[in-house]
């Protein structure tokens, strides 16, 4: 998770298209502060420890729900979009039809906490269904999770673009210097995913993903987020930039990321 949380922070001063598109940049400013990327990223992974091993598709639903709830409202100004905002509000809420990135950006637990790839996508179909239940929506969280469960197996990056084309049709042949100039701000899954997987594979290290994703611009917390936690698993992160992650995390917050991390090793 801290792939992705880290993505989230260092993403965040420079979303709405307010970074230069330059890979040098301060990693960390007053500005940089965790949203609601990590928020829910710490809400799906408290859902999925506390459900795991559980074959019950209704039972994983409702503690995502639960979950992501409890989190949302804990942190009501994180900077959820309206309908998710309604969404934590909702008695019974029901999924809305979503192919937003918050199904991807949320989702990284999911390629960790699991033994196969077929129940790493079960998760996080079920993870993204609870809001995001339009296909591209679905697509966006397996994919991701799916790439994160490959690089933590040893599957190297060529294993990982095979698989992840194939398997779900993204055209990840682009560059990031050919998206990088007409690319803006934008949060569907179709125009985030595949862009967080070019700088994934372009990066040359944990760091270097970071910068990149960041050089694209766009929801670049989101973004960023979302390849920060495929490089984690591809990677690692190093100790000092999980000790960064830490100074800028709540305690109750913190307290999910240490029995994440217990958890996975």
């Amino acid at each position: 998770m801290y792939g992705a949380i880290l993505g989230d922070m260092i993403g965040s001063p420079y979303e709405f298209d307010q970074g230069n598109k330059s890979k040098v940049f301060p990693l960390f400013t007053g500005e940089s502060h965790f949203t609601d990327d990590t928020v829910m990223t710490i809400a799906v992974a408290e859902a999925l420890m506390k459900t795991a091993g559980d074959p019950d598709d209704g039972v994983v639903r409702q503690a995502l729900v639960d979950r992501l709830q409890y989190w949302g409202r804990k942190y009501p100004d994180a900077g959820y979009g309206a309908r998710f905002t309604g969404w934590l509000q909702q008695e019974h809420p029901l999924p809305y039809g979503s192919y937003g990135n918050g199904s991807a950006m949320r989702v990284s637990a999911a390629g960790w906490l699991t033994e196969t790839l077929q129940e790493t996508r079960r998760l996080a179909k079920l993870s993204a269904e609870v809001t995001h239940d339009h296909p591209e929506g679905v697509k966006g969280a397996e994919s991701v999770a799916s790439a994160i469960y490959l690089a933590r197996k040893g599957h190297d990056k060529n294993d990982i673009r095979e698989y992840v084309e194939a398997a779900f049709d993204y055209d990840l042949s682009r560059t990031c210097d050919e998206i990088r100039p007409d690319y803006h701000h934008v949060e569907s899954c179709q125009q985030t995913v595949p862009e967080a997987f070019a700088a994934f594979l372009e990066g040359e290290s944990f760091e270097d993903v970071i910068r990149t994703a960041v050089s694209l611009g766009g929801d670049c917390d989101t973004l960023t987020a979302i390849a920060g936690s495929i490089a984690e698993a591809y990677y690692g992160v190093p100790k000092e930039l999980q000790e960064e992650c830490r100074k800028r995390l709540d305690k109750d917050l913190l307290l999910v990321l240490d029995g994440f991390m217990e958890r996975i090793m």
